[in-house]
């Protein structure tokens, strides 16, 4: 029985942050800001600014620039289940952005919103005349041109009502827009064979969060994986290959811009029992280019690769121990042993080592207990041999 890491061969050096796609907290001036979840069904928060200052929400690029104290209530929504956006038949719009209702008591004290998008700059092929916030009102579509930044367009002085960002195209020209986007991969064990699921979507944080979600419903892992190291194209077709003997279906897969609240093109990848490194690549179909490609370990290499480090960094076993107990990995008289040790090290050695040796399925339940208690310190780990 197995479990995997995954490493980016991305070309990207260092260690990369890793971050919940809905870590509850923004950044501000003072430090982090507790976000309030009012209704998860309909992804509704409500925060508190409690200075002037800007705040950001790293797991969004959501951010508020306000002169005074300010409570902010944000939804995320769905272009697609808004029909009654209308849109200019005269014109060809194209969704650049998460859809939120953003209202805020007092008005008047943001200066500045910045709205998260998904097209990649600077690119050639992108005029910033293009981008547009749409407001939904009452009277209808209400358009603003914003300031366009790298991952985000500003607005000075906004107000507030059922909005995002938009990509106005004149209808004739058919230009392909680059587009800032995530490659997502979980894996699912079961007892014959591992499988993974490998999903090609924009940069869209309540896209990859409805995943999750949908992931979670079947026990799907997601793993540490870098974006793709050039922009995909909508239209476009990618290719999924791996240098190993793997059962890939589809091996096609479509860049396109489905709302949170639709089912998302992924492919099944069946990899056998996967007592070998394998390596996973997607390539543009047209033009042959390696877009992505991530190397995918047994927990075995793993253990073996970072047993020094697990047993120097490790924190606060209680959880863990739990987790193996209750999976019968140990028992109660091991725990004990394990907690009686009052050196920090020699607790994490005793424990490796008492785990080592009762084979892959009792190593599986720990890496995957460590994945769940200390997702910062396997996320750290998994980036070492970049």
């Amino acid at each position: 029985m197995q479990i995997i890491l995954t490493r980016s061969l991305s070309g990207e050096n260092g260690i990369r942050e890793c971050m919940p796609c809905h870590s509850y907290q923004f950044l501000g001036p003072e430090g982090n800001v507790d976000i309030e979840l009012i209704d998860e069904s309909a992804n509704r928060y409500s925060v508190h600014f409690p200075v002037a200052g800007f705040y950001l929400w790293p797991a969004t690029r959501l951010g508020f620039l306000v002169t005074a104290a300010v409570t902010v209530r944000i939804a995320f929504d769905s272009w697609s289940q808004h029909p009654e956006l209308k849109l200019q038949p005269e014109e060809q719009w194209m969704v650049a952005g998460p859809l939120f209702d953003i209202s805020v008591e007092p008005e008047g004290v943001v200066a500045e919103i910045h709205l998260p998008h998904i097209i990649s700059l600077p690119a050639n092929e992108v005029d910033m005349s293009w981008f547009h916030v749409a407001h939904f009102k009452d009277e209808g579509m209400i358009l603003e041109a914003p300031a366009v930044e790298p991952f985000y367009a500003v607005l000075e002085n906004p107000s507030f009502s059922l909005m995002g960002i938009l990509l106005r195209l004149a209808s004739a020209i058919g230009i392909s827009v680059p587009i800032t986007s995530m490659a997502l991969l979980y894996y699912h064990f079961y007892p014959k064979e591992i499988k993974f699921h490998l999903y090609l979507i924009p940069s869209d944080s309540l896209v990859m969060k409805a995943i999750d979600d949908e992931e979670t419903k079947f026990h799907g892992v997601r793993l540490q994986t870098s974006p793709p190291v050039e922009p995909l194209y909508f239209g476009s077709r990618y290719i999924v290959s791996g240098l190993a003997r793997l059962e890939i279906t589809p091996k096609e897969l479509k860049l396109s811009y489905r709302s949170p609240g639709e089912p998302q093109a992924f492919s099944k990848v069946f990899a056998g029992k996967m007592e070998e490194p394998i390596t996973f690549e997607v390539t543009e179909q047209t033009c042959k280019t390696s877009v992505w490609h991530t190397l995918v370990k047994p927990v075995e290499t793993f253990m073996k690769e970072n047993h020094r480090h697990l047993r120097d960094r490790l924190g606060d076993l209680s959880g863990v121990l739990d987790d193996l107990q209750d999976s019968e990995v140990i028992t109660e008289e091991e725990r004990e042993l394990v907690q009686q040790i009052t050196r920090e090290k020699m607790k994490n050695e005793t424990l490796l080592r008492m785990v080592e040796k009762k084979g892959p399925q009792a190593l599986e339940i720990l890496f995957r207990s460590l994945q769940q208690k200390d997702p910062y310190l396997m996320s750290y780990l998994s980036q070492q041999s970049l």
